[in-house]
């Protein structure tokens, strides 16, 4: 534990960093060219909105009563284009209410920071804040809960049915510190489970879990070094792991200004974490992988000879050279096969397309599995990350795939399954998500039969603006909320 003289000189010298940071980054001077990530499709809108009149086409299956949901950075007020970083900015979640067959409502919400709050002029929204209570990466339902969350800073946000700001809640006061945007389900135990960071420790990420009531049961210290960012992580069975990538807190990006600190680190050795799920964080195996950084791993699961098999998106590097978001075209699916009596990984590529955001029937999460669902990612005019027109389905078992083309014009985001009953086969089911028309300004709900991957939707909803790309989502059943 630090001493209190280290405490205190810890504080004064992160508080004059940070005036500096504050300083640089407001005299940063205007771009040459427009910010991609505040023009074109990622253009945040300026108002919330509740649309009950929506045109659809195709039948809604009547099994489907739920939400889906998916939230994204949408800056209230002016930012700096200079400095802005994709992955900041205000967080907006974009929801569907399905029951009946039919689609009952749309609702765009902004997840009430202080900031936004201030900005709409109404009462702070309740609950703990902690670092920063920007909030604006995933949103997903546990514990009869809708929760919005973000990695390395604020706390949770708990949302109503209506993806109104409940209160920033750390799992009712049970959460030490930041949390993750990416939680695992363990089906087993009804478990969720997080790697964890925060942005002012550069020694120390932590092993959360988080149980079927919403309350913390462990959260447990693991040694690194350089401040990594840790996106995502993935759980087997037994093991939790943690990926250590070259990707780094970067004090001069903090100096200069900028407001996501983090670039590509080739001196910080890249390496794959096995955790026992119950153990003590010293005792986690570090495994050598040949360096690259993943935002998104899709599914991990055990196998016979006593190895781990991990898919991933992985990315030849990542921050190198742009600071205000990924830069895309050099991302491969891979399957690594991880040996801890070795210590090290080995890479096979599974697909050479540039693509991300992979999911799995989420039922066999840690499990032997047999289908991934991706998507296609393309340059744009500035080399920076775009999605394509198309989603991809990967059969791991046979080794092929199939493409669901939406056409020119059309950009695809992630899209989740969900099963058409509890005992339904792995791609028995639909897979939905936002697919934004360019050319229209529109936005479409769509909804593919996962067994009929290429054919024509199911159904779609369309939503008359466009949604900006945004991050992530998941369908949540009504019988999920309490």
């Amino acid at each position: 534990m630090p001493s209190l003289i280290e405490t205190t000189i810890r504080k004064t010298i992160t508080g004059g960093l940070m005036r500096l940071h504050r300083f640089n980054r407001d005299r940063m001077a205007p771009p040459e060219a427009p910010n991609p990530f505040l023009n074109g499709l990622n253009q945040p809108m300026d108002r919330e909105l509740t649309l009950e009149q929506l045109q659809v086409h195709g039948q809604i299956p009547p099994e489907l009563d739920g939400r889906y949901m998916r939230i994204g950075p949408n800056p209230i007020g002016k930012v700096n284009p200079a400095n802005h970083h994709w992955f900041l900015g205000d967080g907006m979640v974009h929801g569907v209410r399905l029951q009946g067959g039919k689609a009952l409502w749309y609702r765009n919400r902004w997840i009430r920071s202080l900031a936004v709050s201030k900005a709409l002029g109404e009462a702070p929204a309740p609950g703990p804040r902690h670092f920063n209570d920007t909030v604006n990466t995933n949103v997903l339902g546990h514990a009869g809960k809708i929760w919005a969350l973000v990695e390395a800073g604020g706390y949770p946000v708990e949302l109503s049915g209506e993806l109104d700001t409940v209160a920033h809640n750390p799992f009712g006061g049970s959460l030490g510190g930041s949390f993750s945007a990416h939680a695992h389900l363990d089906t087993a135990s009804g478990a969720m489970h997080a790697i964890c960071y925060e942005a002012q420790d550069q020694n120390t990420i932590r092993h959360v879990v988080v149980g079927p009531d919403g309350k913390v049961q462990r959260e447990e210290p693991i040694t690194v070094q350089h401040g990594p960012s840790i996106h995502d992580c993935m759980i087997t069975k037994n093991f939790v792991i943690v990926l250590d990538l070259p990707v780094t807190f970067s004090m001069s990006a903090l100096v200069a200004g900028y407001g996501f600190p983090y670039k590509w680190n080739p001196g910080h050795k890249a390496r794959v974490g096995v955790l026992h799920k119950t153990a003590p964080g010293s005792s986690i195996v570090w495994c050598e992988v040949a360096p690259c950084y993943v935002f998104h791993p899709c599914n991990a699961f055990e196998t016979a000879d006593g190895s781990i098999t991990l898919d991933v998106v992985a990315h030849a590097s990542m921050f190198a050279d742009s600071m205000i978001g990924p830069t895309a075209g050099t991302s491969s699916f891979e399957r690594w096969t991880i040996d801890t009596r070795t210590k090290q990984v080995e890479r096979t590529l599974i697909d050479a397309q540039a693509q991300e955001f992979p999911r799995p029937d989420e039922r066999l999460m840690g499990r032997p599995y047999r289908y991934a669902y991706t998507v296609g990612l393309k340059h744009d005019a500035t080399g920076q990350f775009e999605a394509d027109q198309v989603l991809i389905k990967h059969d791991l078992e046979h080794g092929t795939r199939q493409l669901h083309d939406f056409g020119a014009d059309h950009f695809t985001s992630e899209f989740v399954f969900q099963p058409r009953h509890a005992g339904a086969a792995e791609d028995e089911g639909w897979l939905m998500g936002y697919v934004v028309d360019a050319r229209k300004q529109t936005t479409d709900l769509v909804i593919l039969d996962a067994q009929d991957f290429s054919g024509e939707p199911v159904a779609t909803v369309t939503i008359p603006h466009r949604i900006p790309m945004g991050f992530h989502g998941n369908w949540v059943p009504a019988a999920a909320l309490r």
